[in-house]
């Protein structure tokens, strides 16, 4: 593998800086027009439900739930097909797919036909589409980037992700709040269409290892699964990660209720309040690139995790005006997200790292599919707990729950990497560069 690059026609390229190849900065301006898209939409779409349509625990919960169904329905055949397509070409199809969607809303608002039901099947083709794009960009990282480089190009794709999140939150609900809402529900589609062009740019990608002709999806599926089970790092990535994403889903069905009926916050207040979780994030890529060199890989994940979730417990407690509850939620969002971000860009390199070039869209997607599949239920259980105990107290349960997912990496083998070099590069040292 060459030091510099793994793509052809980059010889001439200094190997110093991943922003000097066309393609990563492709990938880069795309994966961020698409993030943006993505997180104004998931904001847009159940304020439209609670606002505009008076949904109520059990409705949010349902829709939350319909739009997540694809990351437990699709993940492990997204997973098999990403690794015998080109990346580019999924991420596009993707992009196409989500605008598509998002502009029917228009059209139908534009004739009156607005409602739950078409909100519920913009949710799950959105959320199907979005399962396609992410599996993708995450196997492209390491066609398009060397390996000695992942964590850098994971910080700056995570930063660009942190960055739509300041941008998607605050935009979508000051767009719920400003706009109709048939044009709020299809304002991410221009967003979407400039991920297309985007990722159209990219030219230069390893070819996906093909299996033979004989090898079925279902084989490639069970694979997959074998290998990430086999793995005790990635098998306690996927438990905490279910755990997390479980309660996770739960907590935000609720808090959204919880902001807009009981501290009675509008869009664009609910908006600004999820938009600190954006430089959270940010905050949190920086530190992923140096905290677990200094102090340990296992002790920053453990005490990340912790710190993290524990904080959203804080948010029941609240009461009072906007003045005062708007500065809390910033504060509590933020390190919420910036403890949270250096837990993900740590977890990633560790998949990355210990998995081999054509495995890694079934590893991607089957932690996804681990982690994520449960969150339609979770949200389910969020919208259940919520009609019957009261929006502050299910809040508290279910974010009292994220903190099951800290107790698990303390007891994995995730919580004993604590050395400058990460332990999963130790027997994986030609994959690492090092």
């Amino acid at each position: 593998m060459p030091s510099a690059s793994p793509v052809p026609g980059s010889r001439h390229i200094a190997p110093n800086s991943l922003w000097r190849y066309s393609d990563f900065r492709s990938l880069w301006a795309g994966q961020t027009a698409s993030q943006l898209g993505e997180q104004a939409s998931l904001i847009v779409l159940p304020l439209i439900a609670v606002l505009t349509l008076n949904a109520d625990a059990a409705q949010l919960g349902a829709l939350r739930a319909v739009g997540q169904a694809p990351l437990l329905l699709l993940p492990l055949l997204v997973g098999a097909w990403v690794d015998r397509w080109r990346t580019r070409t999924v991420m596009m199809l993707a992009d196409l797919g989500r605008a598509l969607a998002l502009s029917a809303c228009v059209l139908a608002g534009v004739v009156g036909g607005l409602g739950l039901p078409l909100l519920f099947v913009a949710a799950f083709a959105t959320g199907s589409m979005s399962v396609f794009f992410d599996v993708g960009y995450q196997a492209s990282v390491v066609r398009l980037v060397d390996r000695r480089r992942l964590v850098q190009g994971n910080s700056a794709l995570e930063g660009s992700r942190s960055a739509a999140q300041i941008g998607g939150a605050a935009l979508g609900g000051l767009l719920v709040t400003l706009l109709p809402a048939p044009i709020a529900a299809g304002s991410s589609a221009p967003f979407f269409a400039l991920s297309f062009l985007s990722i159209r740019r990219i030219r230069h990608e390893t070819s996906p290892e093909r299996p033979q002709t004989s090898t079925r999806v279902s084989r490639q599926v069970r694979d997959g699964l074998r290998f990430v089970a086999g793995n005790p790092s990635l098998r306690a990535v996927c438990l905490a990660s279910a755990a997390f994403q479980f309660f996770f889903a739960a907590t935000m069905t609720i808090y959204l209720l919880f902001l807009a009926r009981d501290l009675h916050l509008a869009g664009a207040a609910v908006g600004l309040a999820l938009a600190a979780t954006g430089p959270g994030a940010l905050v949190g890529s920086l530190l992923a690139a140096r905290l677990p060199g200094r102090f340990g890989y296992g002790a920053v994940l453990v005490s990340a995790a912790a710190v993290g979730d524990g904080v959203m417990m804080c948010v029941p407690a609240l009461h009072g005006p906007a003045a005062a509850t708007i500065p809390a939620l910033v504060a509590v969002n933020f390190v919420f997200a910036t403890f949270g971000q250096l837990v993900n860009v740590t977890v990633m390199a560790v998949r990355q790292a210990t998995t081999p070039n054509g495995m890694q869209g079934r590893a991607a997607a089957t932690i996804t599919f681990a982690g994520m599949g449960l969150t339609p239920l979770g949200s389910l259980l969020g919208g259940f707990l919520g009609q019957q105990w009261g929006l502050r107290v299910g809040l508290l349960a279910t974010a009292a729950g994220m903190m099951l997912s800290p107790a698990l990496i303390a007891t994995s083998p995730l919580a004993n990497g604590g050395g400058r070099r990460s332990p999963w590069c130790s027997s994986w040292t030609a994959r690492c560069g090092r």
